[in-house]
């Protein structure tokens, strides 16, 4: 069973992938697409990020994760370096579950 899933979801993504790569040129260099295509990778991240943080299984939580993602938020509006950022965020984590 779980074989016939992993077998469809593969298909379903080659698929995709290969209905992007079948687009007319004319709809790729549209003014539009130009702006918007480079945008969806920070869409996707972003809801992974926030779906990891808010959620256990199908309920909203809110734990400490939330105060980590806070801390590490804080971080980047301070211009701290990527090291730094996760580094901030995971301590955050790791001492409001010590407590």
């Amino acid at each position: 069973m779980i074989w016939a899933g992993v077998l469809v979801a593969s298909v379903a993504c080659y698929g995709l992938k290969l209905a992007g790569l079948s687009l007319p040129q004319r709809w790729l260099q549209d003014t539009r697409v130009q702006r918007t295509v480079p945008l969806i990778p920070v869409a996707l991240l972003a809801a992974l990020v926030a779906t990891q943080t808010f959620s256990t299984g199908q309920h909203l939580v809110l734990d400490v994760r939330a105060a980590a993602l806070g801390v590490a938020l804080i971080a980047v509006l301070l211009r701290a370096p990527f090291l730094v950022v996760v580094v901030a965020g995971a301590a955050t984590a790791a001492l409001l579950r010590l407590i």
